[in-house]
């Protein structure tokens, strides 16, 4: 049994990506110009001191992405207040920014935006992370994030406390009902199975990719217990159980118990905040949420100006 996806932490791809997107956001902002109001405003020569803090109580993620941010003028420092990943209660010190006014006050809003998306992902993740505290499950992301935003918003999970699932298509094999449908059609040999379709990304794998044939996670996706039982002998490394009812799931589980205990199931489908608990003691080991990344809300920041 392969141990799981890779897990997002804050590297120097992270930081790579980061940059690309502080890069738009700051072309959005000027368009190659000035921010026209501090220009008129604030003397080139006046500093200023400021520190970020929280208007809620939540999950603390994206303080090296501020930082990032806070780059486009290297005389800027951020020093951190609050620790990445850590709670924070409402009105807490997060950071102190420190450098150029006219600097500080062009890169408030990206910063701000760049911790408020992140945070509010890490703190909902923490929400569905506490709900099923006590069983085996393992909260999981999907690839329902903003384009161009995927490894900062895996991050912020990892920060919430919960876990990744595979980072793009190039990271693991998730067979699907689509994928058996047009490779039967394109093979002219009819019909094939999920089962077969393990067998035939295996068989793939080892032939085409040797050096990752042991590494990369293959997972399939069924809809029924009959679909569950077919492929099992095949030995995914997970199942995925899309949209089954806490009935259909708790069989799952002791299909999966009695015949194949070492691979791991992964309810999907529908799970929200309301669910999830009931989902978790059905005895599902990973429960994957679009939410997490999807339907976060922002969470409030501000700059308070010393």
């Amino acid at each position: 049994m392969i141990d799981d996806f890779r897990q997002v932490e804050w590297d120097a791809q992270a930081e790579e990506e980061c940059l690309r997107l502080v890069r738009l956001a700051v072309a959005e902002d000027l368009e190659r110009q000035q921010d026209w109001t501090t220009v008129a405003l604030v003397p080139l020569e006046a500093t200023g001191r400021a520190v970020m803090t929280a208007r809620r109580a939540g999950i603390l993620a994206g303080l090296p992405a501020a930082r990032v941010a806070a780059a486009m003028d290297s005389r800027i420092e951020v020093r951190p207040l609050a620790t990445e990943g850590g709670p924070i209660a409402a009105g807490a010190p997060l950071a102190d920014l420190s450098g150029p006014a006219r600097s500080l006050l062009t890169a408030e809003r990206t910063l701000l935006n760049f911790v408020g998306r992140l945070s509010g992902i890490a703190t909902l993740t923490r929400q569905y992370v506490d709900a099923v505290a006590g069983t085996k499950a393992r909260i999981y992301d999907t690839r329902k994030t903003m384009p161009g935003w995927r490894r900062l918003e895996k991050y912020a999970v990892h920060c919430g406390g919960g876990f990744n699932h595979r980072l793009g298509l190039f990271d693991a094999v998730l067979i699907k009902d689509n994928h058996i449908k047009f490779g039967s059609e394109s093979s002219g040999g009819g019909h094939f199975s999920l089962a077969e379709g393990v067998r035939r990304a295996r068989a793939f794998l080892q032939a085409s990719l040797p050096e990752r044939a042991t590494s990369m996670i293959v997972e399939v996706e069924v809809d029924t217990l009959e679909q569950l039982r077919e492929v099992l002998p095949e030995k995914p490394d997970i199942v995925l159980l899309d949209n089954m009812s806490l009935n259909d799931l708790r069989g799952a589980v002791a299909v999966r118990n009695a015949t194949a205990p070492q691979i791991e199931l992964e309810a999907s489908g529908g799970v929200s905040l309301e669910t999830v608990a009931a989902i978790a003691v059905t005895g599902v080991d990973r429960i994957s949420v679009g939410a997490l990344t999807h339907s976060a809300t922002w969470f409030d920041v501000g700059l308070d100006w010393l």
